[in-house]
Protein backbone atom coordinates (compact mmCIF):
# COMPACT_ATOMS: atom_id res chain seq x y z
CA UNK A 1 0.00 0.00 0.00
CA UNK A 2 1.49 3.31 -1.12
CA UNK A 3 -0.26 6.59 -0.35
CA UNK A 4 -0.05 9.36 -2.95
CA UNK A 5 2.11 11.58 -0.74
CA UNK A 6 4.46 14.34 -1.92
CA UNK A 7 7.78 14.63 -0.09
CA UNK A 8 9.07 18.16 0.58
CA UNK A 9 12.49 18.62 2.16
CA UNK A 10 12.65 21.02 5.11
CA UNK A 11 15.22 22.46 7.50
CA UNK A 12 13.67 21.01 10.65
CA UNK A 13 11.84 17.73 11.16
CA UNK A 14 8.77 18.70 13.22
CA UNK A 15 7.98 21.77 11.12
CA UNK A 16 8.51 19.72 7.98
CA UNK A 17 6.24 16.87 9.06
CA UNK A 18 3.38 19.23 9.98
CA UNK A 19 3.81 21.28 6.80
CA UNK A 20 3.88 18.14 4.63
CA UNK A 21 0.81 16.64 6.34
CA UNK A 22 -1.05 19.93 5.87
CA UNK A 23 -0.10 20.07 2.18
CA UNK A 24 -1.21 16.46 1.74
CA UNK A 25 -4.63 17.49 3.06
CA UNK A 26 -4.97 20.46 0.75
CA UNK A 27 -3.62 23.33 2.87
CA UNK A 28 -0.50 25.09 1.61
CA UNK A 29 1.36 26.04 4.78
CA UNK A 30 5.10 26.67 4.69
CA UNK A 31 7.62 25.32 7.18
CA UNK A 32 8.42 28.83 8.56
CA UNK A 33 4.68 29.49 9.05
CA UNK A 34 4.28 26.28 11.06
CA UNK A 35 7.33 27.19 13.16
CA UNK A 36 6.23 30.77 13.82
CA UNK A 37 2.58 30.06 14.58
CA UNK A 38 3.69 27.13 16.75
CA UNK A 39 6.03 29.42 18.72
CA UNK A 40 8.93 27.09 18.06
CA UNK A 41 11.73 29.57 18.75
CA UNK A 42 13.15 29.31 22.25
CA UNK A 43 16.33 29.13 24.31
CA UNK A 44 16.40 27.05 27.45
CA UNK A 45 19.24 25.74 29.60
CA UNK A 46 18.19 22.53 31.39
CA UNK A 47 20.93 21.73 33.95
CA UNK A 48 19.06 18.79 35.49
CA UNK A 49 18.76 16.95 32.14
CA UNK A 50 22.01 15.41 30.92
CA UNK A 51 22.37 14.53 27.23
CA UNK A 52 25.61 12.89 26.11
CA UNK A 53 27.07 13.57 29.60
CA UNK A 54 26.48 17.32 29.39
CA UNK A 55 23.62 19.65 30.44
CA UNK A 56 20.87 19.92 27.85
CA UNK A 57 20.34 23.14 25.94
CA UNK A 58 17.43 23.62 23.59
CA UNK A 59 16.88 26.27 20.95
CA UNK A 60 13.32 25.16 20.26
CA UNK A 61 10.09 24.35 22.08
CA UNK A 62 9.77 20.86 23.57
CA UNK A 63 9.01 18.04 21.10
CA UNK A 64 5.36 18.09 20.08
CA UNK A 65 4.69 21.64 21.27
CA UNK A 66 5.10 23.21 17.82
CA UNK A 67 2.48 21.11 16.08
CA UNK A 68 0.15 21.21 19.11
CA UNK A 69 0.20 25.01 19.21
CA UNK A 70 -0.03 25.33 15.44
CA UNK A 71 -2.99 22.98 15.24
CA UNK A 72 -4.86 24.69 18.07
CA UNK A 73 -4.28 28.17 16.69
CA UNK A 74 -5.38 27.41 13.12
CA UNK A 75 -8.25 25.11 14.12
CA UNK A 76 -6.88 21.75 13.00
CA UNK A 77 -7.51 18.69 15.17
CA UNK A 78 -4.58 16.30 15.48
CA UNK A 79 -4.85 12.89 17.09
CA UNK A 80 -1.86 11.78 19.16
CA UNK A 81 -1.21 8.26 20.38
CA UNK A 82 1.46 6.50 22.44
CA UNK A 83 1.68 2.78 23.08
CA UNK A 84 2.81 0.36 25.76
CA UNK A 85 3.77 -2.33 23.28
CA UNK A 86 5.42 -2.40 19.83
CA UNK A 87 2.66 -4.76 18.65
CA UNK A 88 -0.08 -2.25 19.42
CA UNK A 89 1.93 0.58 17.83
CA UNK A 90 2.49 -1.43 14.65
CA UNK A 91 -1.19 -2.39 14.45
CA UNK A 92 -2.37 1.23 14.64
CA UNK A 93 0.21 2.36 12.11
CA UNK A 94 -0.82 -0.36 9.64
CA UNK A 95 -4.48 0.55 10.11
CA UNK A 96 -3.78 4.14 9.16
CA UNK A 97 -1.80 3.10 6.10
CA UNK A 98 -4.67 0.87 4.94
CA UNK A 99 -6.97 3.88 5.32
CA UNK A 100 -4.53 5.86 3.15
CA UNK A 101 -3.72 8.18 6.02
CA UNK A 102 -0.02 9.20 6.28
CA UNK A 103 1.10 9.69 9.88
CA UNK A 104 3.83 11.54 11.71
CA UNK A 105 6.08 9.59 14.07
CA UNK A 106 8.47 10.64 16.82
CA UNK A 107 11.57 8.43 16.73
CA UNK A 108 15.10 8.05 18.01
CA UNK A 109 17.93 9.14 15.71
CA UNK A 110 20.65 6.70 16.78
CA UNK A 111 19.35 3.67 14.86
CA UNK A 112 18.17 5.46 11.73
CA UNK A 113 20.34 3.59 9.24
CA UNK A 114 19.84 6.13 6.45
CA UNK A 115 21.36 8.92 8.57
CA UNK A 116 25.09 9.65 8.13
CA UNK A 117 27.13 8.17 11.00
CA UNK A 118 28.12 11.60 12.34
CA UNK A 119 24.45 12.50 12.90
CA UNK A 120 23.48 9.25 14.62
CA UNK A 121 23.52 9.87 18.37
CA UNK A 122 21.07 9.32 21.23
CA UNK A 123 18.38 11.90 20.50
CA UNK A 124 14.76 10.77 20.65
CA UNK A 125 12.82 13.76 19.35
CA UNK A 126 13.18 13.32 15.60
CA UNK A 127 10.06 13.35 13.41
CA UNK A 128 9.21 11.66 10.12
CA UNK A 129 6.20 10.57 8.05
CA UNK A 130 5.22 7.01 7.15
CA UNK A 131 3.24 7.09 3.90
CA UNK A 132 3.02 3.43 2.90
CA UNK A 133 4.16 -0.14 3.27
CA UNK A 134 5.43 -2.75 0.80
CA UNK A 135 5.79 -6.20 2.29
CA UNK A 136 7.63 -5.75 5.60
CA UNK A 137 9.11 -2.41 4.54
CA UNK A 138 7.69 0.97 5.47
CA UNK A 139 7.91 3.94 3.10
CA UNK A 140 9.45 6.91 4.90
CA UNK A 141 9.32 10.63 4.16
CA UNK A 142 11.92 12.16 6.47
CA UNK A 143 11.64 15.91 5.86
CA UNK A 144 15.32 16.61 6.54
CA UNK A 145 16.38 14.18 3.81
CA UNK A 146 16.47 15.11 0.14
CA UNK A 147 14.69 11.95 -1.02
CA UNK A 148 12.22 9.47 0.46
CA UNK A 149 13.62 6.32 2.05
CA UNK A 150 12.54 3.07 3.74
CA UNK A 151 12.76 1.20 7.05
CA UNK A 152 11.99 -2.45 7.73
CA UNK A 153 9.44 -3.39 10.39
CA UNK A 154 12.24 -4.24 12.84
CA UNK A 155 14.16 -1.04 12.07
CA UNK A 156 11.08 1.14 12.56
CA UNK A 157 10.13 -0.62 15.79
CA UNK A 158 13.62 0.00 17.15
CA UNK A 159 13.50 3.76 16.57
CA UNK A 160 9.86 4.09 17.68
CA UNK A 161 10.72 2.49 21.02
CA UNK A 162 14.17 4.00 21.58
CA UNK A 163 15.16 4.34 25.23
CA UNK A 164 16.41 7.39 27.14
CA UNK A 165 15.37 11.04 27.43
CA UNK A 166 12.20 11.90 25.46
CA UNK A 167 11.59 8.19 24.79
CA UNK A 168 8.94 8.24 22.00
CA UNK A 169 6.96 5.17 23.17
CA UNK A 170 5.66 4.62 19.67
CA UNK A 171 4.33 8.19 19.48
CA UNK A 172 2.30 8.82 16.32
CA UNK A 173 0.14 11.77 15.26
CA UNK A 174 -2.02 12.82 12.34
CA UNK A 175 -4.70 15.41 11.50
CA UNK A 176 -8.32 14.26 11.72
CA UNK A 177 -10.39 17.45 11.26
CA UNK A 178 -9.90 20.76 9.48
CA UNK A 179 -11.70 24.12 9.34
CA UNK A 180 -13.07 25.30 6.02
CA UNK A 181 -10.36 27.94 5.93
CA UNK A 182 -7.27 28.48 8.07
CA UNK A 183 -7.39 31.71 10.09
CA UNK A 184 -3.68 32.48 9.79
CA UNK A 185 -3.80 36.16 10.76
CA UNK A 186 -4.96 35.62 14.36
CA UNK A 187 -2.75 32.56 14.68
CA UNK A 188 0.30 34.56 13.62
CA UNK A 189 -0.32 37.22 16.28
CA UNK A 190 -0.78 34.59 19.00
CA UNK A 191 2.37 32.78 17.90
CA UNK A 192 4.52 35.92 17.95
CA UNK A 193 3.22 37.08 21.34
CA UNK A 194 3.98 33.65 22.84
CA UNK A 195 7.54 33.66 21.48
CA UNK A 196 8.15 37.16 22.83
CA UNK A 197 6.94 36.06 26.28
CA UNK A 198 9.25 33.05 26.21
CA UNK A 199 12.33 34.93 25.06
CA UNK A 200 11.78 37.82 27.50
CA UNK A 201 10.78 35.61 30.45
CA UNK A 202 12.18 36.70 33.85
CA UNK A 203 13.67 33.25 34.44
CA UNK A 204 17.45 32.64 34.56
CA UNK A 205 17.39 29.53 32.38
CA UNK A 206 14.92 30.64 29.70
CA UNK A 207 15.14 33.02 26.75
CA UNK A 208 17.51 35.97 26.76
CA UNK A 209 18.33 35.46 30.45
CA UNK A 210 19.11 31.82 29.74
CA UNK A 211 21.65 32.85 27.10
CA UNK A 212 23.29 35.19 29.60
CA UNK A 213 23.38 32.40 32.20
CA UNK A 214 25.23 30.13 29.78
CA UNK A 215 27.70 32.94 29.04
CA UNK A 216 28.48 33.23 32.78
CA UNK A 217 28.91 29.46 33.07
CA UNK A 218 31.33 29.34 30.14
CA UNK A 219 33.60 31.68 32.10
CA UNK A 220 33.44 29.39 35.17
CA UNK A 221 33.68 25.94 33.57
CA UNK A 222 37.47 25.86 32.88
CA UNK A 223 38.36 26.56 36.52
CA UNK A 224 35.45 24.72 38.10
CA UNK A 225 35.25 21.68 35.82
CA UNK A 226 38.65 21.59 34.13
CA UNK A 227 39.47 22.21 30.48
CA UNK A 228 38.41 18.75 29.28
CA UNK A 229 34.91 18.99 30.74
CA UNK A 230 34.61 22.68 29.81
CA UNK A 231 35.37 21.83 26.19
CA UNK A 232 32.90 18.93 26.25
CA UNK A 233 30.18 21.24 27.58
CA UNK A 234 31.07 23.88 25.00
CA UNK A 235 30.84 21.22 22.32
CA UNK A 236 27.39 20.33 23.63
CA UNK A 237 26.21 23.93 23.14
CA UNK A 238 27.37 23.88 19.53
CA UNK A 239 26.00 20.38 18.85
CA UNK A 240 22.57 21.35 20.18
CA UNK A 241 22.80 24.54 18.11
CA UNK A 242 24.05 23.23 14.79
CA UNK A 243 23.42 19.48 14.59
CA UNK A 244 20.25 18.70 16.55
CA UNK A 245 17.18 19.94 14.69
CA UNK A 246 18.88 22.90 12.95
CA UNK A 247 19.51 24.60 16.27
CA UNK A 248 20.13 28.22 17.21
CA UNK A 249 21.36 29.81 14.02
CA UNK A 250 19.15 27.76 11.71
CA UNK A 251 16.05 28.43 13.76
CA UNK A 252 16.74 32.17 13.60
CA UNK A 253 16.78 31.95 9.81
CA UNK A 254 13.50 30.01 9.80
CA UNK A 255 11.96 32.58 12.12
CA UNK A 256 13.21 35.39 9.88
CA UNK A 257 11.47 33.73 6.93
CA UNK A 258 8.30 33.45 9.04
CA UNK A 259 8.38 37.16 9.91
CA UNK A 260 8.81 38.08 6.25
CA UNK A 261 5.87 35.89 5.22
CA UNK A 262 3.77 37.07 8.17
CA UNK A 263 4.57 40.72 7.48
CA UNK A 264 3.33 40.45 3.91
CA UNK A 265 0.21 38.54 4.94
CA UNK A 266 -0.67 41.07 7.67
CA UNK A 267 0.48 44.11 5.70
CA UNK A 268 2.91 44.91 8.54
CA UNK A 269 6.16 46.40 7.20
CA UNK A 270 7.73 46.37 10.68
CA UNK A 271 7.70 42.57 10.65
CA UNK A 272 9.39 42.52 7.26
CA UNK A 273 12.08 44.88 8.57
CA UNK A 274 12.56 42.77 11.71
CA UNK A 275 12.98 39.72 9.49
CA UNK A 276 16.28 41.15 8.21
CA UNK A 277 17.38 41.91 11.76
CA UNK A 278 16.72 38.33 12.84
CA UNK A 279 18.77 37.04 9.90
CA UNK A 280 21.71 39.11 11.15
CA UNK A 281 21.29 37.62 14.63
CA UNK A 282 21.33 34.17 13.04
CA UNK A 283 24.68 35.05 11.45
CA UNK A 284 26.05 35.94 14.89
CA UNK A 285 24.98 32.55 16.25
CA UNK A 286 26.81 30.86 13.37
CA UNK A 287 29.95 32.93 14.06
CA UNK A 288 29.75 31.89 17.71
CA UNK A 289 29.50 28.22 16.72
CA UNK A 290 32.59 28.45 14.51
CA UNK A 291 34.67 30.18 17.20
CA UNK A 292 33.48 27.82 19.94
CA UNK A 293 34.28 24.77 17.82
CA UNK A 294 37.86 25.98 17.38
CA UNK A 295 38.23 26.00 21.17
CA UNK A 296 36.87 22.55 21.95
CA UNK A 297 38.71 21.05 19.00
CA UNK A 298 41.91 22.76 20.18
CA UNK A 299 42.28 24.70 16.95
CA UNK A 300 41.80 28.20 18.33
CA UNK A 301 44.07 30.70 16.63
CA UNK A 302 43.53 33.29 19.35
CA UNK A 303 46.52 34.16 21.52
CA UNK A 304 47.08 36.33 24.62
CA UNK A 305 43.39 36.37 25.46
CA UNK A 306 41.13 34.21 27.55
CA UNK A 307 39.31 32.31 24.84
CA UNK A 308 36.48 31.32 27.18
CA UNK A 309 35.88 34.93 28.19
CA UNK A 310 35.93 35.90 24.54
CA UNK A 311 33.32 33.32 23.55
CA UNK A 312 31.21 34.30 26.58
CA UNK A 313 31.36 37.93 25.42
CA UNK A 314 30.00 36.85 22.03
CA UNK A 315 27.05 35.12 23.68
CA UNK A 316 26.30 38.13 25.87
CA UNK A 317 26.32 40.37 22.79
CA UNK A 318 23.85 38.01 21.10
CA UNK A 319 21.64 38.04 24.20
CA UNK A 320 21.62 41.84 24.23
CA UNK A 321 20.63 41.99 20.56
CA UNK A 322 17.88 39.41 21.04
CA UNK A 323 16.51 41.30 24.03
CA UNK A 324 16.24 44.48 21.96
CA UNK A 325 14.82 42.51 19.03
CA UNK A 326 12.01 40.77 20.93
CA UNK A 327 11.00 43.99 22.68
CA UNK A 328 10.64 45.62 19.24
CA UNK A 329 8.79 42.59 17.90
CA UNK A 330 6.36 42.72 20.82
CA UNK A 331 5.55 46.34 20.03
CA UNK A 332 5.32 45.68 16.27
CA UNK A 333 2.55 43.12 16.67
Amino acid sequence: MKIDFTHHQSAHCENGVVSNLMKHNGFTVSEPMVFGIGSGLLFCYIPFLMVNHAPAITYRAMPGFIFNRFAKRVGVTFKREKFKSPEAAKKRLDENIKQKNPVGLQVGVYNLGYFPDEYRFHFNAHNLVVYGKEGDTYLISDPVMEEVTTLTEKELEKVRFAKGAFAPKGHMYYPVAFPKELQLEKAIVKGIKHTCRDMLAPVPIVGVKGIKTIAKLIRKWPKKKGTKVANHYLGQIVRMQEEIGTGGGGFRYIYAAFLQEAGKLLGNEKLVSLSSEMTQIGDLWRDFAVDASRIYRNRSTKVDVNVYDDIANQLEAIADKEEVFFKKLKKAI
